[in-house]
């Protein structure tokens, strides 16, 4: 009789839930697009699936640690499908005059710098897990995506781009903290 569990299917909620996020992303990016940042339905429009995909972000993972559904394409999939819709919303808000271009550039150099490195060390069997801090940052980042979406009264204009600044420094931040622990460790 054999100790070792089954692999639960590849086909399962958690990563159809995925799959459907990042099949989502270009509806997302059409939608700001449209919208323009003037057009007040649109903008609704792409506030509602960013909301929607990020709940669902949150769900897939639930789902897969609550029903032991944690499978390897999963664990590849939801990074690439977080972001994939983190770089369109940022990237959308900077073409649409929105969001200044330093800021996708900091927080995507980040983001992408700190993922290159995860692989490299998981290459070398070295497992970096998310931190507190990246949950914070995620977090941030997407409660600012999200007022950048909504179109709101001028009046928040300044508490918006704070809650973007407060993404950026966190973002920065949790990078340079995986980094010296990582120092540490060696």
């Amino acid at each position: 009789m054999s100790t070792t569990s089954a692999k639960p299917s590849n086909l399962n909620l958690p990563n159809v839930l995925t799959s459907m996020r990042i099949a989502f992303i270009p509806v997302f990016v059409w939608l700001v697009l449209a919208g323009g940042g003037t057009e007040i339905a649109w903008m609704w429009a792409a506030f509602l699936v960013f909301a929607a995909l990020m709940v669902t972000d949150k769900l897939d993972g639930d789902i897969a640690r609550a029903r032991g559904l944690v499978t390897n394409f999963g664990k590849i999939a939801d990074p690439i499908a977080d972001k994939a819709l983190m770089t369109a919303a940022l990237v959308s808000l900077n073409v649409i005059g929105e969001l200044p271009v330093w800021i996708t550039v900091v927080i995507l150099v980040r983001e992408f710098g700190i993922t290159v490195w995860r692989f490299a060390l998981l290459r070398q069997g070295k497992v970096v897990p998310a931190s507190q801090g990246g949950k914070l940052k995620t977090a941030l980042q997407s409660l600012a995506v999200a007022l950048y979406l909504c179109p709101l009264p001028s009046w928040m204009n300044i508490p918006t781009l704070l809650v973007m600044l407060a993404a950026v420094a966190v973002t920065l931040w949790t990078g340079y903290v995986y980094l010296r622990d990582s120092q540490r460790e060696n």
